[in-house]
């Protein structure tokens, strides 16, 4: 039993880290440095690469990258993520707070459009 767990250990190794979430972290969060606003989603795919998309907190636009592990429980949650926010297709800001207060910012009132 315990050649197993050495062999299995030993490949695990072997086969590197980077499959890990800490490292997809690490990876996300060093990409994220490169992001300015106003990048388009294309330059933003770019560097950080696809978002998360199967979760129920993923909108088309408000992007979710894997940066913390908060749980450690195999899931991925909404704290865990780093949000990007999109206005008309155009990177507007990034981060928890940025989100938070995008978030709670109510959408422009609609005017009603006078009908003849």
């Amino acid at each position: 039993m315990k050649r197993i767990f050495a062999l299995a250990a030993a490949l695990l190794l072997a086969a590197g880290c980077s499959w890990f979430p800490w490292e997809e972290a690490r990876i996300n969060i060093e990409n994220s440095k490169q992001l300015r606003v106003g990048m388009t989603k294309a330059e933003v795919l770019d560097i950080m690469g696809e978002p998360i998309g199967d979760e129920v907190f993923c909108r088309p636009d408000v992007w979710f990258y894997y940066s913390t592990t908060e749980w450690a429980d195999g899931l991925v949650t909404e704290d865990e993520c780093l949000p990007l926010v999109f206005e008309k297709g155009v990177l507007v800001g990034w981060g928890r707070a940025y989100y938070a207060e995008h978030r709670t910012t109510p959408p422009p009132a609609i005017t009603e459009v006078p009908r003849d």
